[in-house]
């Protein structure tokens, strides 16, 4: 039996794990795993967590002091770890690398439908007894050109999604996927994705290459009035430079589910204080964006798939097994 601890846990977390099995002993912890909380992983097996847990090499090494041997990422991104110090200090590094991709794509083109029906405003305005149509003129997907940025598992299960409605979808991946070839969508360079789309959807992991890949002069090759959709990973967009472009003109829209200081706001209710991040407090007043706090992934179904996958890798641990979710420098590119 392993003896796991969990950072970052919220109630859905203990919900579902402990319901699911007893085979493995669990603690959760509220707070984040990071270098003054580290020592609450004294005398476990092994830590469990979420996508704002710092695990630098400063916590790796406290792990491994403490004889902690798994880090087990319940996710799929692992861009919080550093992977050379884990290697550095024999622990073993698991995650969970799809868990329902048709989630976040189904929230991803829900963010598309609401900014272009303006749903969200609608919603409100009714709620309030106001039922003109005033100022709520929308636009039609069907006939769009929408560029997907990034076409793994996600990626693609968004390319079904929008040819459903009718757009022409174009994509770029450094790695294109046969697959989707094949399907009909066009490969392009990233350069000419930007100029063609109507609605641009980032679905690629963070790494060094990808950080700020949207920035001032990726922004300013886009066609005007465009939209831009993240549900992948906050930095991946630059937001000074989203912030500019939209209080000029050109950005026409922007959607996130994924914010680059992310880590400072979401999953904690701050109702009752006040946003001190000018950034994202500026872009909630602007009538043409749209913000949900990393939900796509949030259903049922791929609470399940994570849940399961985790006992799996705990399992696979315990065990001394090698494991297909597992990941280290040398297993990934780029580490």
């Amino acid at each position: 039996m392993a003896k796991i601890a969990f950072f970052s846990t919220q109630s859905y977390d203990r919900r579902f794990f402990e319901n699911s099995s007893g085979k493995h002993s669990f603690e959760f912890f509220e707070t984040r795993l990071k270098p003054n909380t580290v020592k609450l992983a004294n005398g476990f097996d092994g830590v469990c967590v979420f996508v704002n847990d710092r695990v630098n090499e400063e916590v790796l090494k406290s792990l491994s002091d403490m004889k902690v041997g798994l880090v087990a990422l319940r996710c799929a991104g692992f861009n919080n770890v550093d992977l050379k110090a884990a290697e550095k200090y024999n622990i073993r590094v698991m995650r969970v690398p799809a868990y329902s991709p048709e989630a976040v794509a189904e929230h991803a083109m829900a963010l598309i439908m609401s900014l272009a029906r303006k749903i969200h405003k609608a919603y409100s305005r009714v709620r309030e007894g106001n039922f003109s149509l005033e100022k709520l003129s929308g636009f039609t997907i069907h006939g769009k050109t929408i560029g997907v940025i990034g076409t793994g598992k996600i990626g693609q299960a968004f390319i079904n999604i929008a040819k459903g409605f009718g757009a022409e979808v174009i994509a770029y991946d450094k790695f294109p996927n046969e697959k989707v070839s094949k399907d009909g969508v066009r490969y392009y360079d990233f350069d000419t994705v930007l100029a063609k789309s109507d609605i641009l959807s980032l679905h690629c992991p963070l790494t060094p290459e990808t950080h700020h890949l949207i920035n001032r002069e990726s922004l300013a090759k886009m066609k005007e009035g465009a939209m831009l959709v993240n549900t992948s990973r906050g930095k991946l967009v630059d937001t000074a430079s989203v912030i500019e472009s939209l209080k000029n003109g050109h950005l026409g829209s922007l959607a996130i589910d994924v914010y680059e200081q992310e880590e400072k706001l979401f999953f904690r209710d701050l109702s009752d204080l006040v946003i001190r991040d000018d950034q994202i407090a500026q872009l909630m007043i602007f009538p043409n964006v749209l913000i949900t706090a990393h939900q796509g992934f949030f259903t049922a179904e791929s609470l399940q798939e994570i849940t399961n996958t985790t006992l799996k890798n705990f399992d696979d641990y315990q065990e001394g097994r090698s494991s297909e979710n597992e990941v280290s420098c040398s297993l990934i590119k780029d580490c």
